[in-house]
């Protein structure tokens, strides 16, 4: 007992000290041996343990009072704590920010600065610890480091400001006046830690890459969604060029595919959607955009190729890769936006685009056999909240059977397209008011849906169609009666309006079945229309209704209101 050395003195201060540096190590090893281990379950205990046991040095560390000494070891394990914490969280939470201003705290509280900054948050804590550093030379590798950590952190909560002012400073002498964030990261240089240092998990140089990258690719996506192309060209290929996993550099190629593709360059385009299905198999993005691309060109067979390729794709469960313990590129990603042109949706999603390009490209065999395909997905459960995809805006689930039923008219099975009809009908009809008297208040209802007696009406027109497919005459014209009697009925006066062709179809059509009443008032209706500025007028028609106006010869209107102008019925 008597040559043990008081726990306050020198000595036992930096024998603790490199007990605890060791500590470190250990556990920043023992993260890496989680990391390397193939077996999920083993990865994940190993990887807590050593969050358990970093939290625990943590707080031994930070017993003690503040001093230069212990700062940078103490920091170095913060560094390694939140990194290892992120990473198996997926993401940033709250006490992470909180650690890092406590991180900040000790350092201020070297130096006596600590009260007059806490009322200005974390961008004054960082702003007063960063001017007080060249004071403290051997704490700047693990304020860099830290710093990078708290960029990462504003990153994926989209505080830009104080990121960029953060940089700023980390930049002083390099970039003070620039606002482009790019160029402050690319300009940043992170001081190399010192031989011998504490072990990290990933060092401040390897944290700048993946913030470069990530911010180069959220950027460069959002010039595309807004078409601000040439920059998102430069933004891509930067991110491109960068510290990019295959998974996203994947997403990366689909994009700069989508921007060339916009810009005019389809052949360029393609050169990198074949290197973005080379790079791994998350191929649904390329594909998408391939189908596109080949539909701008013309090349009806290769975009149908493209899209068969694609519910082909996402059939197919992959297995993502095990990730590394460390802040990666997609960490700092926002989640997928269904908006974005990346974005490829389901298999019945895309068994829908595909479906619905078969139908407009005349290949109705095909699009009757898929629409059935999507049709039994729905009716069997198995896709119960079908939604086809934001971009182009798809139809809802009635306008879906609607379609199917076109299809299957085009392809010659009417048989197979009365048996959809009926089973929307079974679906929509009990919706409609039963007596006339309530269908001015059904025209007002908002809560349910304002195109059920379109949809019912619509499914009449197919029908009856259908029957004169099959040579039932008598059957197709009460069809086509219930159809317009149903459109009268369910159309405010003040609200009609009017597709043209459409239009004056419906009008021929009431000739010709002698009713003359409601002939004059759509006529009226029309005329009324004329006045109207175009685009309060013009609208474009559901694809069911498009497909159905491709069977009947177009009405020549001219002649049409000549012989209304001239005939009695006015």
């Amino acid at each position: 007992m008597a040559h043990q050395t008081p726990l306050g003195s020198s000595a036992s201060h930096v024998s603790c000290l490199d007990l605890w540096r060791e500590k470190n190590d250990q556990l920043v090893r023992q993260a890496k041996v989680a990391q390397d281990s193939s077996l999920p379950m083993r990865r994940q205990q190993l990887a807590q343990d050593a969050l358990e046991g970093l939290r625990g040095l943590l707080c031994s560390l930070r017993g003690l009072p503040a001093t230069v000494s212990v700062l940078p070891l103490e920091l170095t394990v913060l560094c390694n704590f939140i990194t290892l914490r992120a990473n198996l969280a997926q993401g940033f939470t709250e006490d992470l920010a909180q650690d890092i201003q406590q991180g900040l705290e000790r350092v201020l509280e070297t130096q006596g600065q600590l009260e007059a900054r806490l009322e200005h948050g974390l961008w004054g804590l960082w702003d007063s610890t960063l001017r007080v550093s060249c004071l403290l030379p051997e704490l700047l590798p693990a304020l860099h480091h830290l710093a990078g950590l708290q960029a990462a952190l504003w990153l994926t909560t989209n505080r830009l400001g104080d990121l960029t002012l953060l940089l700023q400073t980390l930049t002083v002498s390099q970039s003070r006046a620039s606002e482009d964030m790019l160029l402050l990261l690319k300009t940043w240089r992170p001081p190399a830690e010192e031989s011998g240092a504490p072990l990290t998990l990933q060092d401040a140089r390897g944290l700048r890459d993946v913030l470069l990258t990530a911010f180069a690719y959220r950027q460069g996506l959002q010039e595309l969604i807004t078409g601000s192309l040439p920059k998102a060209l430069s933004s891509l290929h930067e991110a491109a060029s960068g510290l990019c996993p295959r998974s996203l550099l994947v997403q990366v190629y689909t994009a700069l595919g989508t921007c060339l593709r916009k810009m005019g360059s389809p052949q360029r385009a393609l050169l990198y959607l074949v290197a973005a299905l080379k790079e791994g198999s998350t191929w649904g993005p390329p594909l998408l955009e391939a189908s596109r691309l080949y539909q701008q060109l013309g090349n009806i067979a290769a975009e149908i190729e493209s899209l068969e390729l694609l519910v082909e794709a996402l059939s197919i469960t992959c297995i993502p890769e095990a990730r590394q313990l460390l802040i990666e590129v997609e960490l700092l990603l926002p989640q997928p936006d269904p908006a974005s042109p990346l974005h490829c949706g389901t298999q019945s999603q895309a068994k829908y685009l595909l479906a619905s390009r078969c139908l407009q490209t005349g290949r109705a065999a095909d699009a009757a056999e898929h629409y059935l395909d999507l049709l039994a997905l729905l009716l069997d459960g198995s896709e119960p909240k079908f939604s086809p995809p934001p971009c182009p805006p798809g139809p809802c689930v009635p306008e879906l059977f609607l379609e199917a039923a076109a299809a299957l008219i085009q392809a010659g099975r009417a048989q197979d397209a009365l048996t959809v009809c009926e089973e929307l009908l079974s679906r929509t009809s009990f919706l409609l008011p039963k007596r006339p008297r309530l269908w001015e208040d059904a025209r007002r209802r908002t809560k349910e849906s304002p195109h059920c007696s379109h949809w019912v009406s619509a499914t009449h027109l197919l029908q009856g169609q259908a029957w004169v497919q099959l040579g039932a005459q008598k059957e197709a014209i009460s069809e086509y009666s219930r159809c317009l009697e149903l459109l009268f009925r369910a159309t405010p006066k003040d609200k009609e309006q009017g597709n043209q062709d459409a239009s004056y179809h419906l009008l021929q059509t009431l000739r010709r079945l002698d009713r003359r009443d409601e002939a004059t008032a759509l006529w009226q209706r029309l005329e009324a229309q004329t006045e109207l500025p175009q685009e309060n007028t013009a609208w474009s028609l559901p694809l069911y209704l498009e497909t159905c106006l491709g069977w009947i010869r177009p009405p020549d209107r001219e002649t049409l209101c000549e012989e209304f102008q001239t005939s009695g019925d006015l």
